[in-house]
């Protein structure tokens, strides 16, 4: 079976469109497979049968990000689930057929990743498109999402920000506070004294969501407040073609699995290495470092320890199918802004 990393894929030179059309043309469709969008930040959309069921952006941290940054799993954990569910596509059922999370934190969790990234990979007019069929995400079929939805949802968080500071630069640039600030009194929230302690002029607003375990919109978003009272640096616009082409180098998160090849016996498939530009073609792939094996030893991450001794998995991975999420209004995103703050 091939495994392809959802942020790895080769595919031809994609062409431009609407990245928010294409979406509403494949979901009517029915088509199951990954909706790639290039560009910056860019993101993947993935469906089964028609309706979203995950998505994500190197610009919005991942559900894994979210919930090891928030300390809500260990990274072990984490890493542990991955290892075990990438193969058949059944991360997040992993996770719940092991009691390390409840079905309504991790379907939360998941919406809001979702929300999030679809943010970034819609919300430009045109950018390079791509359609790979026959794609599932590694993290299952946990929740599915109108695609129409998500959609007008995209297109609110863009009013919102303009309403906020009309300034989309500081979305992609790094964060640099102002040496002096513009008033004698200011009050600042939570949310964003953090995000001014650890702003260093070089990380972007997506490193500090990663890094402060928080979505990548809200991130934003406290940005523009930020920028709209004097504390941070406006960046001075760029051409298009000096644009950097990603935000950020992305942690591996899993493969994406072909939903049309059989999951063969046998030991889990190893996840494919990442090549460096600049390589030859016969060259072979160069796996990065890894932090655990910088002292010589490798690390192994542990089994995943089950509820009760002696207990296996179902035979299906999911006894029902996932119930269709309609859409999103204030009082959901309220609840999930509430219930991601709680994993923190």
């Amino acid at each position: 079976m091939t495994v392809l990393s959802s942020e790895e894929f080769t595919v031809k030179p994609p062409k431009s469109a609407a990245p928010g059309r294409l979406l509403t043309q494949v979901a009517g469709e029915r088509r199951t497979g990954a909706l790639i969008v290039g560009g910056t930040p860019g993101g993947t959309v993935h469906l089964d049968e028609g309706l979203v069921t995950y998505a994500e952006s190197a610009a919005a941290p991942g559900v894994g990000e979210l919930l090891t940054a928030s300390g809500r799993l260990a990274a072990r954990t984490w890493q542990a689930a991955l290892d075990a569910g990438t193969p058949r596509a059944s991360v997040g059922r992993l996770l719940l057929d092991q009691g390390h999370i409840t079905q309504g934190e991790l379907e939360l969790c998941v919406l809001g990743a979702t929300y999030d990234a679809a943010y970034f990979a819609l919300s430009p007019a045109s950018a390079p498109v791509d359609f790979v069929d026959g794609v599932k995400h590694w993290l299952g079929d946990l929740v599915r999402v109108d695609p129409a939805a998500l959609n007008r949802e995209s297109r609110r968080r863009v009013r919102l920000l303009d309403e906020i500071f009309p300034y989309p630069q500081l979305d992609t640039e790094a964060v640099i506070p102002v040496t002096r600030p513009p008033r004698e009194r200011i009050t600042l929230t939570a949310a964003q004294w953090e995000l001014l302690v650890h702003a260093d002029g070089q990380r972007t607003p997506a490193d500090l969501a990663q890094l402060l375990g928080r979505a990548g919109y809200a991130t934003i978003q406290e940005l523009r407040r930020l920028a709209a009272a004097g504390l941070i640096e406006l960046p001075t616009p760029r051409d298009a073609a000096s644009a950097p082409t990603f935000v950020r180098l992305p942690r591996a998160r899993g493969t994406a699995v072909d939903v049309h090849r059989a999951t063969p016996p046998g030991p889990a498939v190893p996840a494919v290495t990442a090549t460096r530009p600049g390589l030859a073609s016969g060259d072979p792939p160069v796996r990065e470092p890894d932090p655990a094996t910088a002292n010589g030893s490798a690390y192994r991450p542990p089994r995943l320890a089950r509820r009760k001794p002696g207990a296996k998995l179902p035979k299906e991975l999911a006894a029902e199918p996932a119930p269709i999420h309609p859409g999103t209004d204030e009082v959901l995103l309220k609840r999930i802004r509430t219930a991601l703050k709680a994993l923190r």
